[in-house]
């Protein structure tokens, strides 16, 4: 028997053990799993904008993408949208990538055994790894808002995780992720924010199942990097 334990934010992550899992819906780890999908060569998680772009040195032509208080960086080629993000832009190019709460859970989970990282569009493949790797404890970290205010896109995420784990899959996965457009989501549907928060990214975001691949944050001689791995 597998034992799955959801934490929460920053302090969830500095908490969590065995197989971790940092989730973030809206909208870090979706974005990197839509870059590795654009062709992206390597996408690469940093705690500060700081490091980041001393990081970029290190990659000759690499991006640099990542948010604060969900704006884009200032300088950065790209922030945290999905949809702001296109083959032409980053196929075959490093991603170094830097937000307020995904990243910042991967740097801060330093007691896990191994991190992979969740989302909507790849639960399932996420789940199935958990499965076949049978671990003894699994920590879903759901990341919220900017790593420390709850958000209900990440509970629903991680609760459908465990689920899964557990043989017990929810059923009404479509009714819930359309809650969210109420309930969560109401900021991808103000017409006066569309810069920071485009409708598209909610749509990109929910869509369920659709990667069968995961990604592991693994170490080498250059840092940290999200590997894309199959289940």
């Amino acid at each position: 028997m597998i034992n799955v334990q959801i934490l929460r934010l920053i302090e969830g992550a500095k908490k969590a053990t065995g197989l971790t899992v940092i989730i973030d819906v809206f909208r870090a780890i979706s974005l990197e799993c839509y870059l590795y999908d654009m062709g992206a060569k390597e996408v690469r998680p940093t705690g500060t904008i700081e490091e980041a772009v001393k990081k970029s040195f290190t990659f000759p032509g690499s991006i640099l993408a990542g948010e604060r208080a969900g704006k884009k960086c200032e300088g950065f080629d790209l922030g945290n949208s999905p949809c702001s993000a296109t083959p032409a832009i980053v196929a075959d190019k490093v991603v170094i990538h830097t937000t307020s709460a995904g990243t910042q859970g991967i740097i801060n989970a330093v007691h896990a055994d191994e991190i992979i990282t969740a989302c909507l569009a790849n639960a399932r493949a996420v789940a199935e790894y958990i499965l076949k790797k049978q671990p003894e404890t699994v920590s879903l970290v759901c990341m919220g808002n900017m790593g420390v205010h709850p958000a209900a896109e990440d509970e629903l995420c991680a609760e459908y995780i465990k689920s899964i784990v557990e043989g017990r899959e929810l059923t009404d996965m479509e009714e819930r992720i359309a809650h969210l457009r109420y309930h969560g989501g109401e900021h991808f549907f103000d017409p006066d924010n569309q810069e920071v928060f485009p409708e598209e990214d909610f749509w990109l975001c929910t869509k369920c199942n659709i990667f069968p691949f995961l990604l592991r944050v693994e170490e080498d001689e250059k840092g940290l990097i999200s590997r894309k791995i199959m289940p």
